[in-house]
Parts: C-alpha cells; sequence; structure tokens
C-alpha cells in the first residue's frame, strides 16, 4: 500500500521498508533528538536489524521526489500483541505531517490485519502527539532499568471497521497549500 501525501515541500509515498533499510532506521533511530540527555540510554544500543523488518510490518515514510529517496519517518507494527513498536520522524522533517501520516497508515494497516485496538507504550514527551492523533491514554508503565528508568504513558489506538472504503484501496491525503 502506498500512500502519498503533499507536505510543505513536496510528496511523500509510504512503502513497507526492506532489509536493506536497516542501517538507515536504525541511524535514524540512535540520532533522535528526543533521546538526547536523559533519554540517550534506550536508545544508544538500539538497532533495526533486517530480521526485524522481516518478522514486523515495518513502513517507511520517504521523499517522493526524483532526487532525494531519503528516509523521512518509520513505524513498525507488530500484530501479536497488536503494539505500536515504533514510530520515528526524522529531525528535519518534523512539523510537516510525516508522524499523522505515518500513524493513519498504521490505523489502515491495522484495520485490513482485523485489529480493533493497537496499544503504543510512549517516549513520555511524544504523549501529546500520541493524543493529538487519537490515541487515549489506558495506563503507566512503570521503568524498568536499566534502560528504561522512567515510567512511559500507555495509550490506546481503537481501530474501528472502515465500511466506507472498500479492503485494499489506497488511502491518500492531500495537505491543503
Amino acid at each position: 500500500m502506498n500512500t502519498g501525501i503533499t507536505p510543505r515541500n513536496g510528496s511523500t509515498t509510504i512503502r513497507r521498508a526492506v532489509a536493506r533499510d536497516a542501517r538507515r532506521l536504525t541511524r535514524l533511530v540512535r540520532g533522535s533528538r528526543a533521546y538526547e540527555g536523559q533519554y540517550s540510554a534506550m536508545v544508544a544500543d538500539y538497532r533495526v536489524g533486517p530480521d526485524y523488518i522481516e518478522t514486523h510490518r515495518v513502513f517507511v515514510a520517504v521523499a517522493a521526489d526524483e532526487h532525494d529517496n531519503r528516509v523521512l519517518g518509520f513505524y513498525s507494527l507488530v500484530l501479536v500483541p497488536p503494539e505500536l513498536d515504533l514510530l520515528f520522524v526524522a529531525d528535519g522533517a518534523q512539523g510537516r505531517g510525516i508522524g499523522r501520516l505515518l500513524v493513519a497508515h498504521m490505523k489502515s494497516e491495522a484495520r485490513a490485519a482485523g485489529l480493533d485496538r493497537v496499544r503504543v507504550v510512549s517516549h513520555p514527551p511524544a504523549e501529546g502527539f500520541y493524543r493529538s492523533v487519537g490515541a487515549v491514554h489506558t495506563g503507566t508503565v512503570s521503568a524498568s532499568p536499566p534502560a528504561v528508568v522512567w515510567d512511559r504513558p500507555e495509550l490506546e489506538f481503537r481501530i474501528p471497521p472502515d465500511v466506507a472504503r472498500a479492503p485494499g484501496e489506497v488511502l491518500q491525503r492531500r495537505r491543503s497549500r
């Protein structure tokens, strides 16, 4: 499933991740400014490997212009138990609707897989974003040292059936200028 939008500076496409994306996704996670300072230990040794990409539903948002095929963000949907395991947007691409596009795509994938809910254990600073795109707070996950030394918000996306769209129909959104 490809999804296209027109962000402020061009078009973005979402495609299924492939093994050769692993290094770029790992760099995106480790380089995220959202994990600087007190949060850095959580991603310092984090690796998105080819095996992870093959096991889970990992999708990347890429700049769809003919001269630039850079990864703008990605997410990973685990089906059993249903969880949004990872969602990252490149620092330079934040504020352009990429995160919202990824969440909309994830909801569509979850719906297509027959899921009615998707759990998210959020990075504390990202809770507001998740709430803004429809997740509801369901609890708190306690710290689990040494890597995670802070409590994290637990949220949930409720995935209603979509009777308006035919199965397999491409989700598209255009941003007004």
